[in-house]
């Protein structure tokens, strides 16, 4: 069944692809209303919900730093009014890295939205996230954009974001390498560090745990067979509890070193445990070409 009345707050960090995600949201069939004033949001849901019962509500807006720190303070509230008067309401918040956000803003040559004339670029991030603090503890869903395509964004908006059904909890389950540093987004990280590593074994050096030789050098580990089982205990113990409490998204991070072998074959092994559940799983893997 449809959903009839949906509210989906986006923010985030400058440069981590807030515009982006609106637009996805907009081709989606929303209603986009992009760096709302805070203090509007309430007149932007009554206007737009009233406007068209028979369609429903379908809105998206996109709120920034360059609100007062006292209406962005406010925003839980509205958030718990909203969601009384059974209006789907989550907040999705864009994020990447520092060095990811001044190579966006050099190669753009835009100017920071908090960037006072002659202030640092980096004194405006530090600024930004400390200003998006409540958005932040606020948030449903937090991306990590710092090793994401535009592509790559539109996919998990539609797939995570817009797919998702009221009362039901969305699961990610993703790969990483920790060279590559930890997601921003891990609900939990588990580290596969300990397990036996196919890089070493010269054939197996150049595939990935989507390979069958991978998965059989894997599988006849019987500290990686311990390791599944233990996750996925904790995984089948712990999810409900995050369904009951109402929370809307779980991202749960595998780690090994290069993300290219162990955590690739475990998030896949862990994905099909449980499928069977009802809450959709879904896998992502950031160290290969095609993540998603």
């Amino acid at each position: 069944m449809a959903i009839r009345k949906r509210l989906i707050i986006v923010s985030g960090l400058s440069g981590s692809g807030k515009t982006i995600a609106l637009h996805v949201l907009e081709d989606l069939g929303y209603y986009c209303i992009d760096n709302l004033p805070a203090s509007l949001l309430q007149a932007a849901v009554d206007e737009v919900a009233g406007a068209d019962e028979e369609q429903g509500l379908l809105l998206a807006v996109g709120i920034d730093a360059r609100n007062p720190r006292h209406d962005l303070e406010a925003l839980p509230g509205l958030i718990a009014d909203f969601r009384g008067r059974d209006i789907m309401t989550e907040v999705l918040f864009l994020a990447a890295d520092d060095e990811t956000l001044l190579r966006r803003y050099s190669e753009s040559r835009r100017r920071h939205p908090l960037a006072a004339a002659g202030a640092a670029l980096r004194s405006a991030l530090r600024e930004e996230r400390d200003v998006l603090a409540e958005v932040i503890n606020s948030a449903d869903l937090i991306i990590d954009t710092t090793r994401t395509s535009i592509y790559e964004l539109g996919d998990l908006i539609r797939k995570r974001v817009d797919r998702r059904q009221k009362n039901q909890l969305a699961v990610l389950l993703e790969s990483f390498g920790f060279k590559k540093g930890i997601p921003a987004d891990a609900d939990f990280v588990f580290d596969l560090r300990s397990l036996p590593n196919p890089y070493w074994t010269l054939a197996l050096r150049g595939l990935t745990g989507m390979d069958a030789e991978v998965r059989e050098f894997l599988e006849q580990q019987q500290k990686f067979v311990s390791m599944h089982s233990d996750i996925l205990e904790f995984l089948s113990r712990w999810i409900p509890h995050y369904r009951d409490s109402s929370r809307g998204y779980l991202t749960v991070a595998i780690g090994c070193t290069g993300g290219q072998h162990r955590s690739v074959y475990m998030v896949e092994k862990l994905a099909a445990s449980l499928q069977d559940r009802d809450e959709p799983v879904r896998t992502r893997h950031n160290e290969l070409k095609n993540p998603t």
